[in-house]
């Protein structure tokens, strides 16, 4: 990845965070998209600190202006992006019948209208370059559902149909488009739930086949090689990291 531009979204944090690093120490160019751009900047220079190449923008993954003038931010500053890794997502715990229009439509916002609008900004430049790889996270509750996340499990599941409508449409140009559905993982957003007593670890690791919580850096090696060049044969695919639960 020596001198690809890559684009995380969600980058300053859990999973995200974890992705920029790898990609980073891969010495690709790494733009940190995140809603909270202090963090994003820390991040950065957290990358920059070890040796890498990081620059951390203020994007709102809701809005498009804001996606097309960090995209621009990147252009001037590390060059075309030829990598994305969609990964800005925000959950929801609602019933079905007290989810409000409102929670409903912010959900898909971030998690699926913030995805796609993300790949229309960047894919001219691949195209151009004839070359790009295209990751997105989505969640291993696309397989099995789970109650009282209608809006997230729905959005999560078309990121699924999009990635593999991507894939047809753009591998003539060289880009490949992939998605993977993260397990387990140990991220802010589930220490959140422990803390709340909504999830225990004990009885989830109980139930995943390798009997361990996932860490962000088992799906950043996963997305890594995803956009390598060695996975350029590899497009449309759902690469689940999740221990074993969701085969």
């Amino acid at each position: 990845m020596t001198g690809r531009t890559a684009i995380v979204t969600g980058g300053a944090s859990g999973i995200g965070a974890a992705i920029a690093r790898r990609l980073a120490a891969d010495s690709a160019l790494v733009a940190i998209f995140d809603v909270n751009a202090d963090a994003a900047v820390a991040a950065a220079s957290a990358i920059e600190s070890n040796g890498g190449k990081a620059v951390g923008i203020g994007v709102d993954v809701t809005d498009r202006a804001s996606i097309d003038a960090g995209v621009a931010e990147v252009r001037a500053r590390l060059g075309r992006p030829a990598i994305l890794v969609n990964n800005a997502g925000l959950s929801s715990d609602q019933p079905f019948l007290e989810t409000t229009a409102e929670t409903w439509n912010r959900i898909l916002a971030v998690n699926l209208t913030g995805s796609f609008d993300c790949c229309q900004a960047v894919l001219p430049d691949m195209i151009d370059e004839g070359w790009g790889r295209i990751v997105n996270i989505s969640s291993s509750s696309v397989h099995s559902g789970a109650p009282r996340m209608a809006a997230y499990v729905s959005a999560k599941s078309a990121v699924v149909g999009l990635t593999k409508v991507l894939a047809l449409e753009f591998s003539p140009h060289g880009i490949t488009v992939n998605t993977i559905p993260p397990g387990f993982i140990d991220t802010p957003m589930l220490r959140a739930s422990v803390a709340r007593g909504e999830v225990h670890v004990s009885s989830q690791e109980k139930r995943t086949p390798v009997r361990r919580i996932g860490q962000p850096e088992d799906v950043a090696a996963t997305c890594a090689f995803l956009v390598s060049e060695e996975a350029g044969y590899i497009t449309g695919q759902v690469i689940g990291v999740n221990g074993g639960r969701n085969m």
